[in-house]
């Protein structure tokens, strides 16, 4: 299971041609990961949005190719960049607890075409109540089921805690925009344009918040039940409540930072650019510009928050439960984080 999760650029990696032993380590990613920049690139192939294309046909050549690797059956002729093309697919297509075809707006591949629009509605000018409650419930309903999607699931989750979850994340993020709305409408001390920017900037809070709470609702029962701690070579040692503790504060820590560069670059750009001739003279082209601006902006961001964390973590067994540490030898087992 774990070298369905840890993957690597083909550039970046010694060819394959190697010891088993060898092979299963870099497979795994180990040593990619340790790195930012050896986790920006391989997340830069996760959120591929070309992969939301890839056929049936195609993700079952892929699986094939990669189990017959994994035997030692490979096809003569096939080459390193075929091998790493397929781990590509497989890791951006499957969950890699469950094997199962996520749902296509709900993958991380998914995530910046399908939430663009999202983020698009949430930052534009002169909010109403009506419109600031409908893209914050909006938001915070793609980001429940991109949580659930992409959620550690070694251990089952009841819906009626999905549901719960989803109605706490929903409640925070409206809840919040709308108070610092009316708040900022009731604040006389503003002059109307200084009001209408700081207005901008009221999706931050309120979205920033209600991300943690959305990922700490949507997975509460990993923090009950505990998640799965593997050896090196992908076998169950047990399951560990500090290291759900660990995966859900490292994914929280992601969906704070994630949100910054969405939800405060564009209004400080539009503001700046809104001023220039070209939009003076063309109003009609601030939309446009609005959503160049918002996806830029998420295509930068995604990459760089998921990277802040290896995907597949690793964990020292002392810090574990006396269970764990009895039931290995190794220093250290690893988990998987979720996205």
């Amino acid at each position: 299971m774990i070298s369905s999760l840890w993957g690597q650029n083909a550039e970046d990696q010694p060819h394959l041609e190697k010891s088993r032993p060898e092979i299963r380590r870099h497979e795994r990613g180990i040593q990619h990961q340790s790195t930012f920049r050896g986790r920006f690139r391989h997340f830069l192939d996760v959120i591929d949005p070309r992969t939301l294309f890839v056929t049936e046909s195609h993700l079952k050549a892929a699986v094939q190719l990669l189990e017959d690797y994994k035997h030692g059956a490979s096809p003569s002729g096939v080459s390193d960049q075929q091998l790493w093309e397929a781990q590509k697919i497989r890791q951006a297509v499957l969950h890699p607890d469950t094997n199962e075809k996520m749902l296509m707006p709900f993958r991380m591949s998914g995530y910046i075409p399908f939430g663009t629009p999202i983020v698009i509605g949430l930052l534009l000018p002169q909010q109403t109540l009506a419109t600031t409650v409908f893209w914050q419930w909006l938001n915070q309903s793609h980001n429940a089921c991109v949580n659930y999607a992409n959620r550690n699931a070694t251990k089952p989750t009841p819906a009626s805690k999905f549901i719960l979850g989803y109605i706490g994340a929903v409640a925070s993020a409206v809840s919040i925009a709308v108070g610092l709305n009316v708040f900022i409408k009731k604040a006389d001390r503003f002059n109307p344009a200084t009001r209408s920017l700081i207005q901008r900037f009221v999706p931050f809070p309120a979205v920033a918040t209600a991300n943690v709470c959305n990922v700490v609702l949507m997975r509460h029962s990993e923090l009950e039940e505990g998640i799965s701690v593997l050896d090196v070579d992908g076998n169950v040692i047990g399951s560990s409540r500090v290291a759900a503790q660990h995966a859900l504060m490292e994914t929280a820590i992601t969906r704070i930072v994630l949100p910054v560069p969405i939800l405060v670059l564009p209004p400080v750009i539009m503001s700046l650019l809104e001023k220039t001739w070209m939009l003076k003279a063309h109003p009609r082209l601030a939309l446009p510009v609005h959503s160049l601006v918002c996806l830029a902006a998420f295509g930068f961001a995604l990459p760089v928050a998921i990277s802040l964390f290896p995907q597949i973590s690793e964990i020292e067994t002392s810090k574990l439960e006396p269970e764990i540490k009895i039931a290995t030898s190794d220093k250290c087992v690893f988990y998987n984080k979720g996205l």
